[in-house]
């Protein structure tokens, strides 16, 4: 695609993504790597949220939550999520729709273990959605939390990541006058070769 240039220039789209969250990285005020994930519940009625992707891995996205929260139960009913990353700074952002896996073993851990004590102690102190009474009451069940886990807490069994491999991956860029450039990939399964597509602003 001889016009697929510049910002969007490659052959892989992991790889311009990367590109794209390390320029934004220099240039975002806060939380460059926020995505906005969208699931749909059992009636087919969407949620989304923010969350903070924590890697661009060769063939997916990931990142991590609690599995009882609602989102995770969302994710596990359809196999399916989608999300958007949004750069104010750049005027760009990255569509990703695809399909949703558990990492639920030591790559899992491995992260955790870099999160901050209290992060570690907090995704063990909140039950993720589900009703709280007050304030006061998840404090302490942090506190309690604090004294039977010390200072190296485990991951807990309930808390993960999710991966993220894409069917469709849509590079946005604001243009003068309304005409963005857009570009997308798609393929129908995730072993096949990407096809790619300018879009209409």
């Amino acid at each position: 695609m001889s016009d697929r240039a510049g910002i969007f220039a490659g052959e892989d789209p992991f790889v311009i993504a990367q590109q794209w969250l390390a320029s934004a990285a220099q240039t975002e005020p806060s939380d460059p790597n926020a995505i906005a994930l969208a699931t749909v519940d059992a009636a087919g009625l969407p949620n989304v949220r923010m969350v903070l992707l924590k890697e661009i891995e060769p063939e997916a996205f990931v990142f991590y939550t609690n599995y009882e929260g609602r989102k995770a139960v969302e994710i596990d009913a359809s196999g399916k999520a989608a999300f958007v990353m949004h750069w104010k700074s750049l005027a760009r952002q990255v569509r990703v729709r695809g399909l949703v896996t558990r990492e639920n073993g030591p790559v899992a851990d491995a992260y955790y273990a870099t999160r901050s004590l209290p992060s570690r102690i907090g995704a063990w102190a909140s039950r993720q959605s589900q009703p709280l009474e007050s304030r006061s009451t998840l404090m302490a069940e942090v506190a309690k939390k604090t004294l039977q886990l010390g200072p190296n807490p485990a991951r807990p069994p309930y808390w993960g990541g999710f991966r993220i491999t894409p069917l469709e991956i849509e590079f946005w860029a604001d243009g003068a006058f309304r005409l963005h450039d857009r570009f997308r990939w798609s393929r129908e399964t995730k072993d096949d070769n990407w096809k790619i597509t300018r879009l209409s602003p």
